[in-house]
């Protein structure tokens, strides 16, 4: 279904009324129907950090009828100037995944020169909505239909209500990982950036363990709410997936079914011809065998690498060193038995297992 976006006709006007001095009346235009200009309803993606979101939107980005874009997080904001602002202050490469998709579909390569004109095209829309920025991608993408996975979009209701709001007719896929493994990988990403091989690696583009991470890792919260200023002494990852999966859930609540599903990632990863049909199916689009093979191929997307400088992230870096659909990493868990980040044996919390028995684990 695509949006159309309402233009003025053309009325009589000043100028074509006016009288010249020579006497001459000039000739009327005629008016002219302007075609309304369309695009395909968005597919968005809601999936706490560390949840294969970056190889499932590659993966439905190579569909010849999808486009996937990195993380441009746009809905955390109303306004294009505030999102800049906030751009300045946040711990991670929040503007990269947004240049580098301007850099790509509006100047047609990820360059140092394409990336700056990128820069100067969205300082040209600070008194835009971080909504019509995104229309105008999939008005450049279109007939594609592009597809977003920006892990901050779940962080508040606000933000996905917002996303809704400016695309009431927007595809969700609430991809969701298994609360152990999402912890354990939560953890490993943690451990990676640390190490000094990674540092003199890409330190000008991963930098240091953001602070973002480290607040995942520690996400502190009660049954009347959560705090955001977590203690960092108290490392315990499952908090935060279940915070992020409960924001999910609240928010789907809002929304029609028939626009929205949810999707375990280990099991479109270790079967994910039977995933991407039935995904396939459900947005109407092509589901033979090309475009299933297209699918399993996330290294093809041109954002499966790092980007140049001063845009060379805007996706898991994980993703971005190994791009290749890898169906063994989804491992499979149960939620009984301790963690293995806990001490004394601890397992999983009461709600943290009863969240995740909803969404369909053991």
């Amino acid at each position: 279904m695509a949006f159309p976006m309402a233009r003025s006709g053309q009325t009589g006007t000043a100028e074509a009324d006016a009288v010249p001095l020579d006497g001459v009346k000039p000739r009327r235009r005629e008016k002219v129907s302007a075609a309304p200009i369309q695009f395909s309803d968005p597919l968005l993606i809601l999936s706490a950090p560390r949840s294969f979101s970056s190889v499932v939107c590659a993966m439905l980005g190579q569909h010849p009828q999808m486009y996937g874009l990195p993380e441009t997080h746009l809905f955390a904001d109303e306004m294009m100037d505030r999102w800049l602002d906030r751009s300045s202050r946040e711990t991670y490469r929040m503007t990269h995944g947004l240049l580098r998709t301007v850099a790509e579909l509006f100047y047609g390569e990820q360059t140092i020169e394409s990336v700056r004109h990128a820069r100067g095209w969205l300082t040209r829309r600070t008194s835009s909505t971080t909504g019509l920025v995104f229309e105008e991608l999939a008005l450049q993408a279109s007939p594609a239909i592009l597809v977003d996975k920006s892990p901050s979009t779940v962080y508040s209701l606000a933000a996905m209500e917002r996303a809704h709001r400016f695309f009431p007719q927007a595809r969700f896929i609430h991809l969701v990982r298994h609360p152990r493994g999402q912890c354990h990988s939560v953890l490993k990403l943690i451990k990676e950036l640390a190490k000094p091989e990674y540092q003199r690696g890409r330190e000008r583009e991963v930098g240091a363990v953001p602070a973002w991470l480290t607040d995942l890792a520690s996400f502190s919260y009660s049954p009347q709410g959560y705090e955001d200023k977590p203690d960092h002494a108290d490392v315990d990852p499952q908090r935060g997936w279940y915070v992020l999966n409960r924001n999910i859930v609240e928010f789907l609540k809002s929304v029609p079914a028939h626009q929205w599903i949810t999707i375990r990632g280990e099991e479109l990863l270790t079967e994910p011809d039977l995933g991407l049909a039935a995904i396939a199916a459900w947005l109407g689009v092509r589901g033979d065998r090309e475009a299933l093979e297209l699918m399993k191929h996330p290294e093809q997307s041109p954002y499966a690498c790092f980007g140049p400088p001063g845009a060379g992230i805007g996706n898991d870096i994980f993703f971005l060193k190994d791009p290749v659909l890898h169906p063994g990493r989804a491992e499979h868990h149960s939620l009984e038995g301790s963690a293995a980040w806990l001490d004394e044996g601890r397992g999983l919390l009461p709600e943290v297992k009863e969240l995740a028995q909803r969404l369909g684990y053991q």
